[in-house]
C-alpha cells in the first residue's frame, strides 16, 4: 500500500523546508493568496532537491482574504486566471531545472468547484489548455474528479487529515463547528482510516467511503512539522509508503 503525502506551500508559514522533507507533492501558491515570485522560486528549488512532485495552487484574486471569499466569475475569467497563476510557476521550475506535476485550487476556489460544476470544468479547462498531462487534484469523491475526467485530465483523489467531513463526504465548512480538527491523535486515527480503511467519520457519526489517493497535511498550523513527522513516522510503522502519484 502507498500514499502521497502533499502539503499547500509558500504561504508564509516558515517550515516549507522542513516539510519538504517529508511530503511527497508540494502545492505552491501562485501569488493570489499568498506567496510571490521569490517564494516561488525558493519552493521549486527546495522541492527539486528533496525530490518533491512540484505542483501550482492558484487562488482567486483574494491576497487580502488568504483566498477565502466567495466569487462568482465568469468561465473565461477562471480559465485565463489558472492560465496565468499555472503559467508563471511552470515558468520558474522550468528555469531551475525543474516541471510542474500537478494542480490543486485553492481556499474558496477549491471549495466552490466542488459544488460548482460549471467552475470545475473551468479550472479543468485551464489545466487542460496549459498541459493535459498534469495531473488534477479534487476532493475525493466530488464534482471535481468527475470534472477533471471530463477534460480528459488524470484526476487525484485528495482527503483531509485535519479537517472534518459532512455525510456526503464534502468538507465541513470553516464557519461551523468541527471544521478543524486540533487533536493531533484524532486527525492522526482519521488519517489512517482513509487510507488504510477508505473510509471517514463524518460529524454525524456515520461512515463515509473513500477512495484517498493524496492527503493533504496543512502546512500552516501552530504543528504542522511535528504533525507531518508524526503521521510519516505512523505510516511508515503500518508499511504504508509515501510516494507522490505516478
Amino acid at each position: 500500500m502507498q500514499i502521497d503525502l502533499n502539503a499547500d506551500l509558500g504561504e508564509g508559514a516558515g517550515s516549507d523546508e522542513a516539510l519538504l522533507g517529508l511530503v511527497s507533492s508540494a502545492n505552491i501558491a501562485c501569488g493570489w493568496h499568498a506567496g510571490d515570485a521569490k517564494t516561488m522560486r525558493q519552493c521549486v528549488r527546495w522541492a527539486i532537491e528533496h525530490g518533491v512532485a512540484i505542483g501550482a495552487h492558484p487562488s482567486f484574486p483574494d491576497r487580502e482574504n488568504f483566498g477565502r471569499s466567495t466569487m462568482h466569475l465568469p468561465p473565461d475569467e477562471i480559465v485565463a486566471n489558472v492560465l496565468y497563476q499555472v503559467g508563471a510557476l511552470a515558468a520558474i521550475a522550468k528555469a531551475e531545472g525543474g516541471k510542474l506535476s500537478h494542480v490543486k485550487a485553492h481556499g474558496q476556489l477549491y471549495n466552490q468547484a466542488v459544488k460548482e460544476p460549471e467552475l470545475a470544468d473551468a479550472l479543468c479547462e485551464a489545466v487542460r489548455r496549459f498541459d493535459p498531462t498534469l495531473k488534477f487534484f479534487g476532493l475525493a469523491g466530488s464534482g471535481m474528479i468527475d470534472a477533471a475526467r471530463r477534460a480528459g485530465l488524470t484526476p487525484v483523489e485528495e482527503v483531509f487529515a485535519d479537517r472534518g467531513y459532512m455525510p456526503d463526504g464534502s468538507l465541513v465548512p470553516r464557519s461551523q463547528p468541527g471544521a478543524l480538527i486540533e487533536d493531533e491523535e484524532q486527525s492522526l486515527a482519521q488519517t489512517l482510516s482513509l487510507v488504510r480503511d477508505r473510509k471517514v467519520t463524518a460529524i454525524d457519526g456515520s461512515t463515509v467511503p473513500v477512495n484517498a489517493q493524496t492527503v493533504c497535511l496543512h502546512g500552516d498550523g501552530a504543528h504542522a512539522l511535528e504533525f507531518a513527522r508524526r503521521i510519516r513516522d505512523r505510516l511508515q510503522k503500518e508499511g504504508i509508503a509515501v510516494r507522490a502519484v505516478a
